[in-house]
């Protein structure tokens, strides 16, 4: 491949490359936390309504967290093409999976309309959201990570990262002005506002993405013949540790991140008695706050060792979950602003601007897409997926005691403060490092593997 040559059309490139990479990650965040938001209010009453309004709940949240399980079979299959044909086509299927996801939810009738078909066809597109997200996130981070200078990859992934605040910002947002609507609307169509709305942020992406080339070492690559046939056999049989460092790396970022982010919703609600937008407002101001302070800290981790930050990070939300919940359980207005802002938009956004930097570095090039995507999936799918569902069954079973939720949160901290003293970094190896030819001016034939 020939590399720019002149400064100033590499910092084009550059700025080119964030975007897309920031685009298409926050249409996919936003497509996934509206539901995430919208389950905690609206569909245990009209997707699973029951005589029982824990039942109820419970249900709302299992439809939630059934799609976790479906993130890493859609992460092996498109990190299989990622690897082999490339991230920027990758990029395009999960995004248009991700919307026709979404959109097929906000055209849905409920219960009383079509009866236990509603439900079903709900966990149907569940599913293909899951799987559509569960592809995106390898492509988003490594679109920003492999064209990085060596000196901001930290700052280049926590890009794409923000895309996960900057989704759940516009959702919370989105959600908290349509709650102003009287109930009665709100139940019956304001909710499918949002969901029909991303059509239009899905083509915005598309567009945005079409004018990007693959990045420069998967094209080094290709032109070496390092790509392999079955990516995922070597990454199982050779990188297992790597993808176990990262799982357990994961903790730290999704259990508090449903903890703090979405689960609050309803605890605030519920238990607290807080007014139902006052607690979105607060999600959606700790979202900004997160939003800004991740490149910052992205950018810190390029000149502090990013394994240490991360250590640091983790103990943090350890130290701290106790008087989170604290200020939080006052209930007034002003606590639950701080409370949210401190756990979720500076904890929570340490954690995240730089996990994504950290899983990317601990895979060789020609199997990254799949490594990366592999451990953050399997990791979301054990700590975060369950985690709104632990929450209410910790609280349910405690008869209304929060501790056993905060004792969940720094269990999943403390399990990655373990995983980051066994963090180890491959990062952008260069062709004489793979056991294939250099590029040469001679031609190559595919190593098959």
């Amino acid at each position: 491949m020939t590399r720019p040559t002149s400064t100033a059309p590499q910092e084009r490139l550059n700025y080119r490359v964030l975007l897309g990479s920031l685009s298409g990650s926050v249409i996919e965040w936003f497509d996934f936390l509206v539901y995430g938001t919208v389950a905690a209010l609206v569909f245990n009453r009209t997707f699973f309504p029951t005589d029982d309004p824990f039942i109820s709940t419970m249900l709302a949240y299992a439809s939630f967290s059934l799609t976790f399980f479906f993130r890493p079979v859609g992460g092996v299959i498109f990190a299989h093409i990622g690897d082999r044909i490339g991230r920027k086509k990758t990029l395009f299927i999960t995004l248009m999976l991700m919307g026709g996801g979404t959109v097929a939810i906000g055209l849905l009738p409920d219960f009383n309309a079509i009866g236990i078909a509603a439900p079903i066809l709900l966990l149907l597109f569940r599913v293909l959201q899951g799987i559509g997200i569960g592809g995106e996130w390898g492509g988003a981070l490594l679109l920003a990570y492999e064209y990085a200078p060596k000196h901001r990859r930290g700052l280049y992934g926590a890009v794409p990262q923000m895309g996960i605040s900057l989704g759940l910002l516009l959702a919370s947002a989105v959600i908290a002005l349509l709650t102003m609507l009287p109930e009665e609307q709100f139940l019956s169509w304001g909710w499918r506002v949002p969901f029909l709305a991303s059509v239009v942020l899905v083509l915005i992406g598309l567009w945005i993405r079409n004018g990007l080339d693959e990045t420069p070492e998967f094209q080094r690559i290709r032109d070496t013949g390092a790509r392999l046939r079955l990516p995922i056999k070597e990454v199982v049989t050779k990188h297992w540790r790597a993808v176990l460092v990262s799982i357990g790396a994961k903790a730290a970022e999704t259990g508090p991140f449903y903890i703090f982010g979405t689960y609050v919703i309803a605890y605030a609600t519920d238990i607290l008695e807080v007014r139902q937008n006052t607690v979105l407002l607060s999600v959606a101001a700790a979202a900004l706050v997160a939003t800004i302070w991740m490149p910052f800290f992205g950018r810190l981790s390029d000149s502090i060792g990013r394994a240490v930050l991360y250590r640091f990070s983790a103990l943090a939300t350890i130290v701290l979950v106790v008087p989170y919940f604290l200020v939080l359980n006052t209930g007034e207005t002003w606590a639950v602003f701080v409370a949210t802002i401190v756990a979720f938009g500076l904890l929570w956004g340490s954690v995240n601007a730089i996990l994504g930097t950290l899983i990317a570095e601990s895979f060789s090039p020609e199997v990254r897409y799949t490594g990366a995507t592999l451990g953050y999936q399997l990791g979301a799918a054990i700590f975060g997926g369950t985690a709104p569902l632990i929450a209410a069954w910790l609280l349910e079973t405690s008869g209304g005691q929060w501790w056993p939720i905060a004792a969940y949160v720094a269990a999943c901290a403390a399990l990655s403060v373990v995983a980051s003293f066994f963090i180890r970094h491959v990062a952008h190896v260069e062709p004489t490092d793979l056991d294939v030819p250099a590029v040469t001016d001679e031609p190559t034939t595919t190593v098959a593997r």
